[in-house]
């Protein structure tokens, strides 16, 4: 009888905390675009935030607003691949003049890294840069990026360089979770 309560408690016991565990993968949540097909993690308590003429999506979060992520969707011509507009470090190097840190913003964008890695036979470059806004301030920016369906995806994580150390881990973790469909 005393086992039969033992074990009763114990089902109890885990379901309950069961109940506590966040459906969040270590901390992240899952944003999933089945019309332009692709997906990735974002930090839990971070809200979509709807930008005019700017990326597909954008999270952030609550306390400091300036710490994103997002995605960004362009077209490219004919039937290349993510080879085709150059190596991870070729690719990095002409993001950071077009998107990161364009012409008259102001900003000035240092590749740190540029890698390539594959998942189910599709070619991603992960990028690094450390970017510096007009006013000085310094940004830790990380980017993954594919070309699919011509079109290039970019997803990027953003956060001031203070924070980076803190952040570093959730963000990778983030940019690394980004997948075409």
């Amino acid at each position: 009888m005393l086992k039969r309560i033992v074990a009763v408690m114990l089902v109890v016991l885990a379901l309950g905390l069961q109940g506590c565990v966040s459906s969040g993968v270590g901390g992240l949540n899952s944003f999933i675009d089945s019309t332009d097909g692709y997906r990735f993690l974002y930090p839990n308590g971070w809200l979509s935030v709807k930008v005019a003429n700017g990326p597909d999506v954008v999270f952030h979060d609550i306390i400091v607003q300036t710490e994103n992520v997002s995605m960004v969707i362009n077209p490219v011509p004919g039937k290349k691949k993510l080879a085709d507009l150059g190596t991870p470090t070729e690719v990095g190097y002409q993001l950071s003049k077009s998107a990161i840190a364009p012409p008259d913003s102001g900003r000035t964008a240092e590749l740190i890294s540029a890698d390539e890695r594959e998942i189910a036979d599709r070619t991603y470059y992960l990028l690094e840069y450390l970017v510096t806004l007009p006013n000085q301030e310094k940004r830790h920016n990380l980017a993954s990026a594919i070309v699919y369906r011509s079109k290039l995806y970019t997803m990027n994580a953003s956060t001031s360089e203070d924070r980076w150390e803190k952040m570093a881990p959730i963000l990778t973790k983030s940019v690394k979770s980004f997948m075409v469909d």
